[in-house]
């Protein structure tokens, strides 16, 4: 069956629980325990009567007490463990049960009832609590069954009785806690109608009533609280003997009046009074006092029923601060005229004693409250004229008076009131003995000097921030006060001076206490304050300096790119207006606040201390700044290029659209152009390899934004690709990279390719330190083929071909060269020789050139006895000679006459050979 297959698991959780006594799963067994419980509730059904499980819960009873005094559990686990405890116990139960075990049910069900109560489930303690009193009846019956006479039945009675008023008030408390305020009332009337006969409990149930009154109180049910707290007072009068005691029943009316003001005064006022007034008859307390006074002063009370309540008060002893809280409630109830006749009151009460100034403290305030400043001021030269003489405050009013000088004086600073100001702020110098020093003078000093700035007088100011210096030298606001003499003074190197130190000052906010300076907050105030003033007094060196520290330390984004921007318009007006060989340290400056832009930018991406919109307008901004810069600046390379640079890493953070893109790519690749161009004049290795190198990570990062930009439109005529591919052959080549030739390999595919592509790579191969002449001709030969294509030859770009394959071939000064390589040569020769005889185009000096190229070859072949070869390269000579044109008288009647002789040599030499078989 379910029931008993629940019993069981009982018994099994119950003895495991009692064999560890401290064992670690504990909550979790009680909470099993718990819910296993509930099941046999719903289903175990009439067998469960034949489970004997008396023992267990006995035994489950027992440890819940032993390990509760050993605070192994707490009081809901141990709620908990007698709701079940007494569960299997009333399970058990029989139709008759003997006196003892009835007995020990009343206990179990009381204890568990008021278990649940104290740990807040009172809905839980219901139940058992009916439970205890039908056990009582059960009980009372028994013993009423055996009863001999009337006076065992008296016995029996109170017995029962005492239970039975335990329960009825365990009823009253649970109710009150659910909200049942009728029951409660029911269970509490059983209550009084037993303490005829049980005296004893009368200040048990006074204070249980009056906790019920606190705490209906507390939830505003100011109804039912004022009948809990009568009821309290009433029960505690019922019998002297066993009453709370007078203090217990002043305090209950205390609070009965307190609930009477609260919850309507007008209409309650006279019962608030009338308990009031029992609670001091009761027992004399300043809080009763008090409560009287607050409450003629609410209900609109005359002065002189409230004047006699606070003589009243003075023909007690009370304390100082309690007479101070009076005043205060007077004032604040606007009853000046009795407020201020107490407050002298007291002081004469007072006279003697150390906290005498407490009183005249006060005094001030309300005075300064009310307007009455003359009055107040008085009081305060009083106070001075004391100090001066001996008589001096304490430590913590003198304080308190300072707070309230300053405080003035601030409100009066406030409204430009500067002389004002100035007073409050004399006054509480005059509690500062010559040469103290103290971090609070500090400030009274600053703030003076704040005041003499205004009133123009700066040689005071000049005087009080000397004194601040001297006391807090290491305060930010002291380096302010001493930077704003400097600018006012037109002493820009002191200026300066400060602003550095408070730079270094803004460095370390985490070493200051006050949370200002610790944020960072009133540093970044200050600077940017700072650079305003400098403005103003048109001192730009000093506010570049202020704004270049606010931009390090400030951690307002939007105020460092605010600082930012002044800086580079700052700077860039000073740059326009200095000769250019003076430049280059401001344009390194400039170099610098663009980085910063980019690292703060980058930071606010991480942290996400800024929205997308804000973070694309600054980069919009900086990024057009760094190239107008670099166009502007191209004189200085190095930095145009570094402008390039951050232009593209700027525009990083913008959006990707095609405008972006299109900036992108074009910085990346004047990078690259600026690189290579540097590369070029450099005269030191590893500087020329680091351009190189920085060219091409340029060229690579530009192609891949070349590859998306080209996917957004027609970019047919966009020289891109071009440029990319010959700056990329130029870097690879220098640097001797081993990726050259698959470079090439993709450049030798491209189905179309321009001449001029070419000869830019014909040149860039033999252009120092690269050296790849086979490159080279194989570029050559290409554009040769090319040009030849073309309907309209152009000579000239031809010639220069012909000219460097004639030279790479047939180096100047080198003639002594194989016979596959004349052959080669020879071609080019031909080359040339059937575009001259095609058009005039072809230029002179070019076509003299490859004459005398062919001459001195044929002249080299003579000298060796190679006859045949030096007549056929004299006479390429000759054929040349006959396309010259002005040049041709210059060389013809020389040229004929060394070529006769040279023929007649070989003729001669001819003779002399075998002849051949």
């Amino acid at each position: 069956m379910k029931g008993e297959s629940h019993l069981l698991e009982i018994k099994v959780l119950i003895q495991e629980l009692v064999k560890k006594d401290t064992s670690s799963n504990v909550p979790e067994i009680i909470d099993k325990l718990f819910s296993e419980i509930e099941c046999v509730d719903n289903e175990a059904g009439n067998e469960i009567q034949e489970v004997q499980i008396e023992e267990s819960a006995i035994s489950l009873w027992n440890w819940a007490v032993t390990n509760r005094v050993d605070s192994v559990i707490n009081d809901e686990q141990r709620a908990k463990l007698r709701h079940v405890s007494c569960r299997l116990v009333c399970l058990c139960e029989g139709s008759d049960l003997p006196e003892e075990m009835v007995r020990r049910q009343i206990l179990m069900t009381m204890k568990t009832g008021k278990g649940w109560i104290d740990v807040g489930k009172a809905a839980l303690a219901d139940g058992f609590l009916v439970i205890a009193i039908n056990s009582l009846e059960k009980l009372y019956a028994q013993l009423m069954k055996r009863s001999s006479g009337e006076a065992d039945i008296q016995v029996h009675k109170a017995d029962v009785e005492k239970d039975l008023f335990k329960v009825l008030s365990y009823q009253a408390e649970s109710a009150v806690v659910q909200g049942y305020f009728q029951k409660a009332v029911t269970c509490l009337e059983r209550c009084k109608d037993m303490l005829t006969r049980l005296p004893k409990q009368t200040c048990y149930l006074s204070i249980l009533c009056y906790n019920f009154g606190v705490e209906t109180y507390e939830q505003k049910g100011y109804e039912q609280s004022s009948f809990w707290l009568s009821q309290s007072y009433e029960i505690g009068k019922m019998d002297k003997k066993y009453s709370p005691g007078e203090e217990m029943q002043a305090k209950v009316l205390r609070l009965l009046a307190t609930v009477y003001l609260e919850w309507d005064c007008e209409q309650y006022q006279d019962k608030a009074l009338r308990a009031i007034s029992l609670a001091n008859e009761e027992n004399m307390h300043p809080a009763g006092f008090f409560l009287k006074i607050k409450i003629l002063l609410k209900s609109g009370a005359s002065d002189e029923g409230v004047r006699t309540a606070v003589a009243e008060l003075l023909h007690h002893e009370v304390s100082l601060d309690f007479c101070l809280n009076t005043a205060k409630l007077l004032l604040e109830h606007e009853r000046e005229l009795v407020g201020f006749d107490f407050l002298k009151s007291i002081s004469e009460w007072f006279a003697s004693s150390p906290d005498l100034g407490k009183i005249i403290l006060l005094h001030i305030e309300f005075l300064l409250q009310r307007m009455k400043e003359p009055l107040a001021k008085q009081k305060i030269e009083d106070i001075i004229t004391g100090h001066c003489t001996g008589k001096q405050l304490s430590r913590e009013t003198l304080n308190r008076l300072h707070i309230i000088l300053w405080d003035r004086a601030a409100k009066s600073y406030e409204a430009k009131n500067y002389s004002e100001a100035l007073q409050w702020y004399n006054y509480s110098l005059s509690f500062y003995s010559s040469g103290q020093i103290d971090q609070n003078l500090a400030k009274l000093q600053r703030n003076t000097a704040s005041c003499y700035f205004h009133l123009k007088q700066l040689e005071k100011a000049k005087e009080a921030v000397k004194e601040a210096e001297r006391c807090d030298p290491s305060s930010i606001f002291t380096q302010f006060s001493v930077y704003k003499v400097a600018v006012l003074e037109g002493n820009i190197e002191k200026a300066v001076e400060a602003i550095v130190a408070m730079g270094k000052l803004a460095a370390k906010p985490a070493q200051h206490e006050d949370k200002q300076l610790a944020d960072g907050s009133a540093a970044t105030s200050l600077l940017s304050l700072a650079a305003q003033i400098a403005l103003e007094n048109e001192q730009q060196a000093v506010a570049i300096k202020a704004l270049e520290y606010l931009s390090q330390h400030s951690q307002d984004c939007q105020l460092v790119f605010t600082a930012l921007k002044c800086l580079v318009r700052l700077v860039l007006s000073k740059v326009m207006a200095e000769p250019k060989e003076n430049r280059t340290k401001d344009m390194d400056t400039l170099v610098t606040y663009l980085t910063s832009a980019h690292q703060r930018l980058a930071e606010s991406f991480t942290e996400g201390s800024m929205t997308l919109d804000m973070r694309t307008h600054e980069a919009h901004w900086f990024r057009k700044i760094a190239w107008n810069l670099a166009v502007q600046f191209e004189n200085c390379p190095g930095t145009m290029r570094d402008f390039f640079v951050l232009s593209f890493k700027l525009s990083q953070f913008c959006p990707s659209d095609k405008a972006v893109l299109i900036a992108q790519k074009t910085c990346l690749l004047l990078a690259a152009a600026v690189d290579l161009e540097m590369g070029r004049c450099s005269l030191i290795l590893t500087e020329q390899i680091e351009l190189l190198s920085q060219a091409l990570h340029h060229i690579q990062a530009c192609r891949e934004i070349w590859n998306v930009l080209k996917l957004t439109g027609d970019f047919s005529k966009d020289p891109t690709d071009t440029l990319l591919l010959l700056y990329e052959f130029e870097a690879r080549a220098k640097l001797n990279d081993p990726e050259l030739d698959s470079l090439l390999e993709l450049v030798w595919e491209l189905p179309q390719i321009e001449t001029k592509t070419l000869e830019t790579i014909a040149s860039l191969a033999m252009e120092s330190p690269a050296h790849y002449p086979s490159v080279c001709k194989r570029a050559l030969k290409s554009a040769l083929t090319l040009h030849r294509k073309q309907e309209a030859i152009d000579a000239v770009r031809v010639s220069k071909c012909l000219h460097s394959l004639v030279h790479l071939s047939l180096p100047t000064g080198v003639i002594d060269t194989d016979a596959y390589v004349l052959e080669e040569v020879w071609g080019y020769f031909e080359d040339a020789l059937s575009i001259v005889g095609t058009t005039d185009d072809y230029p002179e000096v070019e076509t003299l050139w490859l004459m005398t190229r062919a001459w001195n070859t044929g002249i080299f072949q003579y000298s060796i006895g190679k006859y045949k070869e030096a007549e056929h390269w004299c006479g390429l000579g000759m054929r040349f000679l006959n396309h010259l044109r002005s040049l041709k008288s210059s060389y013809e009647s020389q040229m004929i006459g060394l070529y006769s002789e040279v023929l007649e040599k070989l003729d001669r030499a001819k003779g002399f050979l075998p002849n051949e078989e």
